[in-house]
């Protein structure tokens, strides 16, 4: 990955504000300008902190447990540890370098670490500035490389959905299900799930977010398996649904219908069109079929470093569509007492439409 042009869109980006430093430390954004892949451990503590002064170096703040990790992941930085207060190195290092004005994600700082940045800029007479998606901005736009990575691992995700798909078997339930993609995910060289692994079954599958539990599938009912994964940093996220064994009549017509709405809503996919035109070209088809009132959730989201990002594709998103922006389409129908149904895709935003990253057919052909 270019870290050293991220670095100069981000320092174009500082200029804009005016700001001499900012001090990062959420995961993904941080791994994101550094390749520095250290997870926080805790609300109290952190792994890491990096330090980007618009015109001098760039530094990354962590303690001795992550010292080696951090000389092995980074390239361009200086690797600081501190030993107790990660506070009074930060100090230091705005004092030395005196700076007037340093930006911090206020989306992501506690209350209690927020005031001890304040208590620092008056102390040492710093404007302190609270940035919000100052570096998700940066994200929007994937290169071609990353594109790369997240295709290695939607086809690594499929491949995990088909080798547990080709094994199901009556006797398991929604955890063991679960718990056999995620092992496979490891398995076969993923860093681990993007995020809890959804599989329900029966009634069940009427949950948008349902957390697997002890039932057994049932012969004949429906079933949602939603998965992603993490491989070399960028994420995957697909839903499959079907029923397990034979589908019924209402079955069958309700799966077609979803289809047809995540088609639509993939035809309308294009650079130049808005989040809300393209929720809107999907929501239509069920809507027209009398089942609108069934879906009550955005059509889908962007994905990269992590599976939930900007753009949000919804009814409430006017901004347009621009090329190599990553985003989900997933239609679904919920109804209580019945079950649900949710098709879920991955694609690419171009110019002239979308690339769409998934092969996996399993059952979008009935």
């Amino acid at each position: 990955m270019d870290y050293p042009k991220r670095l100069q869109r981000l320092r174009r980006s500082m200029a804009a504000r005016k700001l001499d430093a900012v001090l990062i430390r959420q995961p993904d954004n941080r791994r994101y300008l550094s390749g520095y892949t250290a997870p926080d451990h805790g609300i109290a503590e952190t792994s890491g902190l990096l330090l980007i002064l618009r015109k001098g170096p760039s530094y990354l703040l962590t303690d001795f447990r992550f010292r080696e990790q951090a000389e092995n992941e980074t390239d361009g930085y200086e690797v600081l540890l501190y030993f107790d207060d990660s506070l009074k190195l930060l100090q230091k290092l705005v004092f030395d370098h005196g700076l007037n004005s340093l930006g911090f994600e206020s989306d992501y700082t506690l209350h209690s670490n927020a005031e001890s940045l304040f208590d620092l800029g008056g102390t040492l007479s710093v404007d302190m500035v609270p940035l919000t998606g100052f570096v998700e901005r940066l994200r929007l736009i994937k290169s071609e490389e990353e594109i790369e990575r997240i295709r290695r691992s939607v086809r690594l995700n499929e491949q995990v959905f088909q080798n547990v798909f080709n094994a199901l078997k009556d006797t398991g339930t929604e955890l063991d299900i679960a718990l056999e993609i995620e092992t496979e995910m490891r398995r076969h060289g993923a860093e681990g799930a993007a995020f809890a692994t959804i599989v329900a079954s029966g009634a069940a599958t009427s949950l948008p977010h349902a957390v697997p539990g002890r039932r057994k599938l049932a012969r004949n009912a429906p079933v949602v398996i939603d998965m992603g994964l993490i491989l070399e940093g960028y994420c995957s996220d697909m839903t499959r649904s079907f029923a397990f064994g034979t589908a019924d009549k209402k079955y069958t017509k309700l799966h077609r219908l979803v289809r047809q709405a995540q088609l639509a809503g993939m035809a309308a996919v294009r650079a130049g069109v808005s989040g809300r035109e393209v929720d809107s070209a999907a929501r239509q088809v069920l809507a027209d079929a009398g089942y609108g009132e069934y879906f009550g959730h955005a059509l889908g989201h962007g994905v990269g470093i992590a599976v939930h990002e900007q753009p949000r594709v919804s009814s409430k998103n006017r901004k347009k569509l621009k090329p190599g922006m990553v985003i989900t389409i997933e239609p679904g129908l919920y109804i209580p007492g019945w079950g649900g149904i949710r098709l879920e895709n991955m694609v690419v935003v171009r110019e002239d439409g979308c690339e769409n990253l998934n092969s996996d057919t399993t059952w979008l052909d009935i």
